[in-house]
């Protein structure tokens, strides 16, 4: 427990709660309980004979980035704190200027941009092929693979996906009104594939509405009534280990829709708008997008006019 803090009843835990609520999306709640989690928990075990101040949360920042954490981690841990500080000063339980001290302390310089990993198309077959399709875990984890390297879920929009999110639209299958980081909403088309997968899944495990993610117990029978963020990650990590993609984050099956949609040549806007990205920028990361002089964008505009070759 933070000394400054000590005179409350579970003072920590009512300041963790204010800090969630002042966020929206499963994703940063996610995110910023584990920043202030992580946090305390180094407090307690070393003790700064500092307190709770802008002193401590430097060297505890100076502790993050010597561990080789990626600077965005870093920054996102650094975020919480500020406002686990914001929080106890408006509480009364910090003195405003220990956290206008701690609001001052710079986050982790960002050194290039982690593009992370792609999967090429027989790597993503082959991982699609990985569950095994005649258990009833199979079948869910194979959905589950083909909706997010099919339609570039994040894996929390994966989680809260529910059947009545897949509609047809103009003719085929989509997910419709999902609403996704930011609270944006988007509908994303899904290949046949990714719908056949569900079918099958579906139809094993006998349900027809509500969350189409469920928990399947070692005995392969349903056992709640929806997947969380993080069982949603440990099973893609365990079909990635299982083909010696020691490092591939769940993300990366979202980074591979993009890069194989745009080597299939699907319009970059349209792949934004399927990711939900608010800029285009952060689609053309994902991408590895660079400037092609030598096949150039003004080479394929059709426009020829004889006239001005004489000038």
């Amino acid at each position: 427990m933070l000394p400054v803090l000590a005179s409350a009843p579970n003072p920590t835990g009512r300041l963790k709660a204010l800090v969630l609520d002042s966020v929206h999306s499963p994703e940063s709640k996610r995110a910023y309980s584990r920043g202030v989690d992580e946090f305390l928990k180094w407090f307690a075990a070393t003790q700064p004979a500092t307190g709770f101040s802008k002193a401590t949360v430097q060297a505890y920042r100076a502790q993050l980035v010597a561990s080789g954490l990626a600077a965005s981690t870093v920054n996102l841990r650094m975020t919480a704190i500020r406002r686990l500080a914001a929080e106890a000063a408006d509480n009364g339980l910090l003195p405003p200027e220990a956290a206008s001290a701690i609001a001052r302390v710079k986050g982790a310089r960002r050194q290039g941009v982690r593009i992370g990993n792609w999967l090429s198309v027989p790597l993503a077959e082959a991982l699609l092929q990985q569950p095994d399709p005649s258990t009833l875990k199979g079948k869910r984890d194979r959905a589950l693979l083909a909706i997010m390297l099919g339609c570039g879920l994040r894996r929390e929009e994966t989680a809260m996906l529910t059947i009545e999110h897949i509609q047809q639209r103009d003719g085929r299958w989509t997910i419709v009104d999902l609403i996704g980081k930011g609270a944006r909403i988007r509908s994303v088309p899904m290949p046949s594939w990714a719908k056949a997968a569900i079918d099958s899944w579906v139809a094993s495990a006998g349900f027809v509405s509500g969350s189409l993610f469920r928990p399947v117990n070692k005995g392969d029978n349903l056992a709640g009534d929806r997947m969380t963020a993080q069982a949603v990650f440990n099973t893609v990590k365990a079909y990635a280990a299982a083909l010696g993609l020691d490092n591939f984050a769940p993300h990366d099956l979202r980074r591979s829709y993009a890069k194989l949609a745009h080597k299939g040549r699907a319009p970059l806007e349209q792949i934004q708008l399927s990711l939900g990205h608010a800029s285009i920028q952060t689609t053309e990361r994902y991408l590895g997008v660079e400037q092609d002089f030598t096949d150039a964008p003004c080479d394929h505009l059709g426009i020829k006019i004889s006239s001005l070759a004489r000038l």
